[in-house]
């Protein structure tokens, strides 16, 4: 196979790069505002308002029926995730094989991030019992958030070269979680500020207008990647004609028949689909094993969230640092390992004292946006050459679609243990398999087949 030299391609300028970076910024306010804090507790209150029960009851054992199917109020929330989930997985490769066969992939960009900013904007009309429309806009600005970060990572190769894309992607992520760090950090404030206690009817409507507020940030911030970032035709689009999305479906099938072209991508997939789906499960039962094992008060957790979201934004630009001088496959390799450290600590946390806890979650800061942004930028080097958006929808599949892996295992081994700290430390396995897989890939060779030149280190 021909080698492409990346390398030689015009690099682009500070400005555009700038662009690239704030679409993070931008979109990084809705997971970290609405999915990590505001929205799961905001839907399901307003659920169980529907179902009947009462505004701040301790239990609510109401059933809601959503389409004539009857659902218990506390799992409407969980479903809808799996929906979302299930979607994604139908909706992400398509919108990356359209964006591979259009020349212009920025109103792609926007069309996907303000109907997403749009759905999420609308939570202003979600009161009393609206949880069908609560629920009908989560899907829709979840799909879209997804095929926004779809577009968004297929203008990475184009904006450095192999040598350079590990820090242009580790400064994404670092910016992205201090944008969302900052609006989540003022919604906070806000809402200690002004919520009254036993006002349960004012706080639901403070996390209303916090959700609300991370969708007008995420439309407001898009408007800056739009104006600065270039188009790149790449040679899907110029081999295009008719119908864009009929081509799209027709090159999705063609690229999804000679995936076994490239083995070694797609070993490399499994490996990020494994360690990936140990991150993302720490991530979202971090809070249930703090409120339920360790006992500890939602301040202490959010201070903890805040943590994390700030010590990212260095994290990442340390991992990118690091693998500047070793390579982006050691330093993941590397990250893995603290991963397992913190897995190993969880287990042996004290009950009621938030400072190790704390502590803990400056661990997981520092290698939490590192690890994410340097898979990302290596993955960039195992892909064609016009085929970035088909291929990073499955990889934002392999980010989200498959995030039940960990969940299930670590409900199983609750089930079966009745032990929240057992759980915690059985994730290990995710880390340790992910983490030989990835050893286990001959990277060089690998970039090679894919047609692009190697970097320096790997």
């Amino acid at each position: 196979m021909a080698v492409i030299d990346t390398a030689a391609a015009p690099a682009a300028g500070h400005r555009e790069r700038t662009g690239w970076y704030f679409y993070d910024w931008a979109n990084s306010a809705f997971s970290t505002t609405v999915i990590t804090v505001f929205l799961g507790p905001f839907l399901t209150t307003v659920t169980e308002q529907a179902a009947g029960c009462a505004l701040g009851a301790d239990e609510c054992h109401g059933r809601v029926h959503p389409l004539g199917i009857t659902v218990a109020a506390g799992s409407y929330f969980p479903y809808l995730v799996s929906l979302s989930v299930l979607l994604t997985v139908v909706v992400l490769p398509i919108m990356g094989a359209v964006a591979d066969r259009s020349a212009r992939k920025k109103p792609l960009l926007a069309a996907a991030a303000f109907t997403g900013a749009a759905a999420t904007t609308g939570f202003a009309f979600v009161t009393g019992e609206r949880y069908l429309l609560g629920g009908l806009l989560f899907l829709i600005a979840n799909i879209a958030f997804g095929a926004s970060v779809v577009v968004y990572n297929s203008f990475l190769p184009h904006l450095a070269g192999p040598d350079d894309r590990d820090r242009v992607s580790s400064r994404g992520w670092a910016i992205g979680y201090l944008g969302g760090g900052l609006l989540l950090l003022a919604n906070l404030v806000v809402v200690q500020l002004l919520s009254r206690d036993g006002d349960h009817q004012r706080t639901l409507d403070l996390a209303r207008w916090c959700i609300v507020s991370a969708g007008v940030w995420w439309g407001l911030f898009t408007l800056l990647p739009l104006r600065w970032l270039r188009e790149h035709p790449g040679t899907a689009s110029t081999a295009a004609g008719g119908n864009v999305l009929l081509d799209g479906f027709r090159q999705l099938g063609r690229t999804l028949r000679g995936l076994r072209a490239y083995p070694l991508t797609l070993f490399f997939l499994l490996a990020y689909l494994i360690y990936n789906d140990g991150i993302q499960t720490v991530i979202a039962l971090a809070s249930q094993y703090g409120t339920e094992e360790l006992k500890l008060q939602q301040g202490d957790l959010i201070i903890t969230i805040l943590l994390v979201q700030f010590l990212a934004f260095g994290g990442a630009l340390l991992l990118g640092a690091l693998a500047e001088r070793i390579g982006a496959r050691k330093t993941i390799l590397i990250s893995l390992a603290l991963w397992l450290g913190v897995m190993l600590a969880a287990y042996w946390l004290p009950a009621g004292e938030p400072l190790p806890f704390m502590l803990l979650g400056i661990a997981i800061g520092l290698v939490l946006g590192g690890s994410q942004a340097l898979s990302r930028s290596l993955f960039s080097q195992l892909i064609p050459a016009g085929r970035e958006g088909e291929y990073y929808g499955f990889y934002e599949i392999s980010d989200k679609g498959t995030s039940w892996l960990g969940p299930l295992a670590f409900g199983l081994v609750y089930q079966l243990t009745n032990s929240y700290r057992i759980g915690i430390v059985s994730l290990i396995v995710f880390f340790v398999a992910g983490g030989i897989l990835l050893a286990m890939v001959p990277m060089r060779r690998a970039i090679q087949a894919a047609g692009n030149v190697p970097p320096r280190l790997i």
